[in-house]
């Protein structure tokens, strides 16, 4: 076990807040040491500072204790929630259209990025989102990179419609004169190519 998770630990055990001098003594440890893993620990969310109940003369002693809450240092598994929520989806009866909705649902609360354009509000939103975009002069926007990737070689029918649906709600909530008529997912082996329409496109 690391000095840091033998801090966190003392805290965890012990029955009221300590001071930094009781956690080194408990550690066998400087107090310089101890107040070093304990910033680190406090700007992790670990362990936080407590008033102490003093009302003598004098500086009243620094107090800390393990934050009541899960660690949230600890490790993540978000792609197994991926897997699980998309594999739900995938059971629908209709998993597109479903996906479609979900994803124009989210699209519709996300805030346009400052752009003197709506191509290019549209492509500083998929690159933020990690999707490379590449501006194209043909009405389209190229993504040369997908972050969903590994889902979406074997969920395409889930995980690309909520991409379409992104890209449709977000444009549909800041007016945009522009609209996405499709995805076309994987249209060459490294690009996906995003078609989009203008006010008036009669396609």
């Amino acid at each position: 076990m690391s000095r840091r998770a033998d801090v966190l630990e003392t805290l965890r055990s012990a029955p009221a807040p300590m001071t930094i001098v009781e956690v080194a003594d408990a550690l066998d440890v400087h107090p310089n040491t101890a107040r070093f893993h304990l910033e680190a620990l406090i700007d992790s969310g670990q362990v936080e500072r407590v008033d102490a109940d003093h009302r003598g003369p004098g500086r009243p002693p620094q107090l800390f204790r393990a934050a009541r809450r899960m660690d949230p240092g600890g490790p993540t598994r978000y792609r197994v929630l991926a897997d699980i929520l998309t594999q739900g989806l995938a059971a629908e009866n209709d998993p597109s259209a479903r996906a479609l909705d979900i994803g124009r649902a989210w699209g519709r609360g996300v805030p346009a990025p400052p752009s003197e354009t709506p191509e290019g509000a549209l492509v500083e939103l998929l690159d933020e989102f990690g999707f490379a975009p590449e501006q194209s002069a043909s009405h389209q926007v190229r993504l040369r990179h997908c972050p969903f990737l590994e889902l979406a070689e074997t969920r395409s029918s889930v995980v690309c419609p909520i991409h379409l649906g992104l890209m449709q709600g977000a444009l549909e909530s800041w007016h945009s004169p522009i609209g996405v008529d499709r995805l076309e997912a994987f249209a060459e082996p490294d690009l996906c190519l995003v078609h989009l329409t203008t006010e008036g496109d009669t396609r």
